[in-house]
């Protein structure tokens, strides 16, 4: 059991951190999540829609739509029976109301907490210590700092952007600093159609580890075959993700539906559209509402290729679909989501919850 302890905690840090070194297709994972119940209903496919205080993630520029002057948004998300948490927190503050111009600050969070570090639970002499078995956690920060502002006399455009400041952390034994930006755009087309994009990591996003491994856990990783991490750089390759959002109403009940398209760069060949160098994933979300208060919500995304276990030689598509409701009670909005934050397995595993709090100007 001792030696199993020992060994499950050098593989976690292992992987946490062999994948540094010349890897760029899953670097700050983390950040692709997405934030929101409400977009989460939809499967992301938001960046023409969006309309919060979520925007500064999905779209920047949809920060402009926001109809009042000060809003809170808060998210949290579990998965792996509450091992693994991931928490969201905005703030949108409209600068110019005649300009439409927002800004906002966005903080995210995804930890696993109390974990036990059993490196030096056996002493060199073989005797056991379980004094020495003390907890730490992995997580990953995010601070985003955003602005957007409307263009032109007719004011349809709207751009908008973000830098983005990351903290990674491995308890004491490693911790990266990364720097970003974000890019996005909005435009009305006409009352019922509405085109969105952003570029994301439009600047590739960086981060430096640092490492500070004691000789006793150097050992322990020598003896358990695993490699001794070293400083080094990682990089996020630019995306982008394009979407188009047709909306309506009819009396009381209003409809929007949204398709998306995040193309990138990592020429995964499970992806629905994919060449050497680039992939493109769409998504598909649908909302429908009643007398501005109660919404129900589906998406389809993460649609991928996958080859058959009988016969390699076929292929079939498969397809993650998601629901979600929504409430709106006067300037409190609650949104409900039953997705699979983080694709940790084929089935619908995480109940998501977030708010939206509204604050009106004072009469």
């Amino acid at each position: 059991m001792l030696k199993h302890l020992l060994l499950f905690t050098s593989i976690v840090l292992f992987i946490s951190v062999s994948k540094l070194e010349g890897q760029v297709k899953f670097v700050n994972e983390f950040l692709n999540i997405g934030v929101g119940a409400r977009a989460h209903g939809m499967s992301g496919s938001v960046v023409a829609s969006v309309s919060d205080g979520t925007a500064a993630y999905w779209n920047t520029a949809g920060l402009t739509d926001i109809e009042v002057p000060f809003q809170l948004n808060a998210m949290h998300a579990e998965w792996f029976g509450g091992i693994s948490n991931y928490d969201y927190f905005s703030i949108a503050k409209r600068f110019n109301k005649k300009k439409g111009s927002f800004g906002g600050i966005t903080f995210i969070r995804l930890g696993v907490d109390d974990i036990p570090n059993t490196l030096n639970l056996i002493g060199s002499d073989g005797s056991v210590n379980y004094d020495k078995v003390t907890n730490f956690s992995a997580a990953d920060y995010a601070v985003m700092l955003s602005y957007a502002t409307k263009l032109g006399d007719s004011r349809k455009l709207s751009v908008g952007g973000n830098v983005k400041i990351i903290r990674r952390t491995i308890g004491p034994f490693a911790s990266a600093w990364g720097f970003g930006s974000d890019f996005s755009a909005k435009y009305k087309v006409s009352n019922n159609f509405t085109l969105g994009a952003s570029a994301r990591d439009v600047t590739t996003t960086f981060n430096v580890w640092t490492f500070s491994l004691d000789e006793e856990s150097k050992e322990v990783f020598r003896n358990t075959d695993n490699e001794i991490p070293i400083s080094s750089t990682e990089s996020t390759l630019p995306r982008l993700v394009i979407g188009g959002a047709f909306h309506n109403k009819i009396k009381k009940w209003s409809y929007l539906a949204e398709i998306d398209a995040n193309i990138s760069t990592d020429g995964r060949e499970s992806a629905i559209i994919s060449g050497k160098n680039f992939i493109v994933d769409p998504s598909l979300g649908i909302e429908i509402g009643y007398a501005e208060r109660v919404y129900l919500r589906a998406g389809i995304g993460n649609i991928q290729q996958s080859t058959s276990p009988i016969n390699p030689d076929q292929l079939s598509t498969d397809f993650q679909p998601n629901i979600g409701l929504g409430l709106k009670l006067g300037r409190l909005k609650v949104d409900y989501a039953l997705a699979n934050v983080g694709n940790v397995s084929g089935v619908l595993a995480s109940h998501i919850f977030s708010v939206t709090l509204d604050f009106n100007e004072r009469s």
